[in-house]
């Protein structure tokens, strides 16, 4: 008998990318019922489907080889309490789900029996004993050779490792794994939730609950009134998912307008040297006070100079918002940057204090199914990375693409990177692109050179800088020709293009 899964679930029950799925379903390959899909629509799509595949039992065999230790406990298994009570949800299906079978096989011994009665009164009717034979033949085989499906059963075990959690209005869903809290969840899975602390004090990732049960994971001081207690109201930031399904009611940020500006003090975790004149600056705030800000904006970062007072500069943030606590930022040499240049000089330790203040900046992500391009140049790179990990949180199966133009030896600092996103990723393509020429000519070169990124004749792709548009010309094959700056944040720009890409 099939059975009916969500999209999500059944991404986890193949072992494939939600979004793969997902374009399935838009290629007409896999078709959906009231928004589930069956089993055996899954098993005719993916024939070789496994329960290895999935990584499921490896997770299993993991648990049991290490004897549910501290880590393991931690990190890959929600708390005792929400297993127990997950458990209990699926005992209690298991049960209706007996009770029921009960109900039915009774009643087909029922009409079996009925039938057979109607044919001896019939004196061997032919039709009537066809009848009795098909329901005989019927029974036994469901009771004796039916096979089990063995993605309903990877189901109910994930069900009790895992939660989905779906939200309304938004429809987005994600699930909660080990022992995440609702809000961590939601944010590694590049939802745009608002919250505030992250530790029960403000109220901000305040939600409702419609269905299902969460437990509480930590204490928080925010006071939800009696009225709210009563209509659901809960902090995602304290809670997890105590069943296997959980829907949430709130309201999540539609843009950059709805992200307050904010001021944390950051620490210094790191600096890590990318290329001869390139810095990964690595801070980490204080967990009870992190950045909330969506990819592809930046910040000001600030830095006292003891006994001279304090310097600032702005930066696109180069890592996810999916991990507010650790803020990655590429800074070049420069020496007309006063904070890049006591940066190289080793004036900033790890450990010093940096203030952090924002986050601006509207080169964001819209919500769409359109695939995306980006371009970087140099250090540009930083806020374009935020955006491709944010896509890639999303669990999208868009094409992504990426040009990426480095007019320094060094320009290239992450190319690497680019290699394990093509790897790992069936839709990522990425060119690297380096030409000294063009940081020449700003300098007194030829203005009227000019060079061309694309990989592919049939897909022109305009580009302009973000602060400063240069002229664009049309080049040979139905590709953009632009001049770049060195460090240019690049932003698309066609008519069918938003600014961050999409078409």
């Amino acid at each position: 008998m099939s059975h009916q899964v969500t999209v999500w679930r059944a991404a986890q029950l193949v072992g494939v990318a939600r979004g793969v799925l997902q374009q399935q379903v838009r290629d007409g390959a896999l078709v959906l019922s009231d928004g589930m899909v069956t089993t055996d629509a899954l098993l005719r799509l993916y024939p070789g489907a496994q329960l290895e595949e999935s990584g499921l039992l490896e997770r299993v065999a993991q648990i049991r080889d290490e004897a549910f230790g501290r880590r393991v406990r931690e990190r890959m298994l929600p708390s005792q309490e929400v297993l127990a009570q997950r458990l209990f949800a699926q005992s209690q299906e298991l049960a209706d789900v007996r009770k029921h079978l009960q109900s039915y096989h009774g009643l087909v011994i029922a009409l079996q029996q009925r039938i057979r009665q109607e044919s001896m009164q019939r004196h061997g009717d032919a039709a009537w004993q066809e009848l009795e034979q098909q329901a005989t033949r019927g029974l036994a085989q469901v009771l004796a050779t039916e096979p089990v499906d063995l993605l309903e059963v990877m189901d109910d075990m994930l069900k009790v490792m895992t939660a989905q959690v779906t939200l309304r209005p938004s429809k987005h869903e994600f699930s909660v794994e080990g022992r995440s809290n609702l809000l961590q969840a939601g944010l590694q899975a590049g939802l745009k939730l608002n919250y505030g602390c992250g530790n029960g004090s403000c109220g901000m990732c305040k939600v409702r609950v419609i269905s299902g049960e969460i437990a509480k994971t930590q204490h928080f001081d925010y006071p939800l009134s009696e009225a709210e207690k009563a209509q659901g109201y809960t902090l995602m930031c304290c809670h997890t998912a105590a069943s296997s399904e959980l829907v949430l009611e709130l309201l999540e940020a539609g843009g950059p307008q709805d992200i307050p500006e904010q001021q944390i003090v950051a620490q210094v975790r790191a600096i890590t040297e990318l290329g001869p004149d390139t810095r990964l600056l690595h801070l980490q705030t204080p967990r009870s006070h992190r950045l909330r800000f969506l990819a592809g904006q930046s910040v000001q970062l600030g830095w006292t100079i003891p006994g001279q007072g304090d310097i600032r500069t702005v930066y696109p943030v180069a890592s996810c918002p999916c991990d507010d606590r650790n803020l990655h930022f590429f800074i070049a040499r420069d020496e007309t940057d006063a904070l890049a240049r006591h940066l190289f000089a080793g004036d900033i330790q790890s450990g010093a204090a940096i203030s952090v203040l924002g986050p601006w900046g509207e080169f964001v992500l819209a919500d769409g199914n359109r695939s995306l391009v980006f371009a970087a140049c140099n250090t540009g790179f930083a806020p374009v990375k935020s955006l491709i990990e944010h896509a890639l949180a999303l669990d999208s199966a868009l094409p992504l693409s990426l040009f990426w133009l480095a007019t320094r030896s060094d320009g290239h600092f992450l190319a690497n990177q680019c290699r394990a996103w093509s790897e790992a990723l069936d839709q990522f393509e990425y060119e690297l692109v380096s030409d000294a020429d063009v940081a020449a000519g700003d300098r007194g070169g030829d203005p009227r050179r000019q060079w061309t990124m694309g990989r592919r004749a049939d897909r022109p792709l305009q580009v302009a800088l973000r602060e400063q548009q240069p002229d664009l010309a049309r080049a040979p094959g139905g590709r953009t020709a632009v001049r770049l700056r060195d460090d240019a944040r690049l932003r698309l720009r066609q008519p069918h293009l938003d600014p961050a890409g999409r078409r």
